[in-house]
């Protein structure tokens, strides 16, 4: 695996397109949340209106940077200021997969969210079939703590998830 440095920077006006094509990817969304389209006017008022403070929106979002090209998106969400935890989410571009972007994101994310955030704790969600992720997110120290039976639903069926948390 090629490892390649990135920075992580908060959102930006111009990141609306690429905002635009990873949340409407519909490959993506058996492994996230979404299961709606994105126009580029509710992406456009996101962009806008968020603080990049966690306490104050619940969540932060950072575009992963590779020699100034946006390889990713990074996610911390269902903050937690009570317990200091937040669920990471993270997507990079189907182009610069396998090429050490992921891994080196995950690090920093960990760097930024105990250091400038304070957080405790950071836990990941993934499917059970989704065994790349599994890898990555073990790699980066977190341990598989629990398993979900039936926990994702992908308009068909069920599939079960494991929880991975990395105590910080």
């Amino acid at each position: 695996m090629i490892m390649n440095e990135v920075s992580l920077r908060a959102l930006e006006p111009e990141d609306l397109d690429v905002l635009y094509r990873i949340e409407n990817d519909r490959e993506l969304w058996d492994v996230g949340v979404t299961n709606v389209p994105y126009s580029r006017y509710l992406l456009h008022n996101y962009i806008s209106q968020a603080t990049g403070d966690i306490y104050a929106d619940g969540q932060v979002r950072l575009m992963i940077e590779h020699e100034g090209t946006v390889v990713g998106i990074a996610d911390l969400v269902n903050f937690d200021a009570r317990n200091l935890r937040a669920e990471v989410g993270l997507v990079i571009e189907a182009s610069r997969r396998r090429q050490g972007y992921a891994f080196d994101s995950l690090r920093q994310l960990a760097s930024y969210a105990q250091q400038v955030l304070h957080l405790h704790q950071l836990y990941a969600i993934i499917g059970e079939d989704n065994s790349s992720a599994i890898a990555l997110f073990e790699k980066a120290g977190y341990k598989k703590t629990a398993e979900m039976p039936e926990w994702l639903f992908d308009g068909h069926s069920y599939r079960s998830a494991f929880l991975l948390q990395k105590i910080l």
